[in-house]
């Protein structure tokens, strides 16, 4: 199989950066589904919305518990958005959705490389926070109520994210499970636009 230019360059960057040009158009897709529903047009829509943030976080939450990951990543436990979203949802009365497991499981086996593509989707989705935050600041809602989940980090979004890249990029993973880390951030892409197709309109 011959390999092209473009894909000897993306093989050479940090695994960041290639699962960024990997995901790039899924990551575009989810984006646009959420804003073409009118996500942060009233207090309705963004219930919606927080819901899908439940449910996507809730998917994730066991592995910022996970102790090999914690090891990678110090700061990990920290992370974690899911009580952020709950306290939210509690703000807005908003219940719980209808779900049936999330797809990591606290104490259950967690494979590495998938671990790492869906940490990769969940933490990024910080750096977009910043958007949604002025959107939902809109609405009335603030780092205090309602919104607590797109609050910035303490240092702020961008030194936050280059810890997060820093460490992802010095794990040292077999050729496997750096496969099963691409595969583990598409599959959380197309998990978030599941959540989006069921529940926006």
């Amino acid at each position: 199989m011959n390999v092209t230019t473009s894909e000897r360059s993306i093989e050479a960057q940090s695994r960041a950066k290639r699962l960024k040009a990997l995901t790039s158009t899924v990551h575009e897709g989810v984006d646009r589904s959420i804003m073409s529903a009118s996500s942060f047009a009233t207090i309705d829509r963004y219930k919606r919305f927080l819901a899908i943030q439940y449910l996507f976080h809730r998917d994730v939450a066991a592995l910022y518990a996970e102790s090999r990951l914690q090891a990678a990543f110090p700061d990990l436990v920290h992370r974690c958005r899911l009580p952020l979203v709950i306290a939210d949802m509690e703000d807005l009365g908003v219940a719980t959705p209808d779900a049936g497991s999330p797809i990591f499981i606290a104490g259950g086996p967690v494979d590495m490389g998938t671990a790492l593509g869906w940490l990769y989707v969940a933490e990024g989705s910080n750096m977009g926070a910043a958007v949604l935050r002025k959107e939902a600041h809109k609405l009335g809602l603030t780092d205090d109520v309602g919104a607590r989940h797109l609050a910035p980090a303490l240092e702020g979004p961008a030194p936050h994210w280059r810890a997060f890249t820093a460490a992802l990029d010095a794990v040292e993973l077999s050729d496997d499970e750096e496969t099963r880390a691409r595969e583990g951030a598409l599959e959380a892409f197309a998990q978030v636009q599941a959540h989006v197709d069921a529940r926006l309109d």
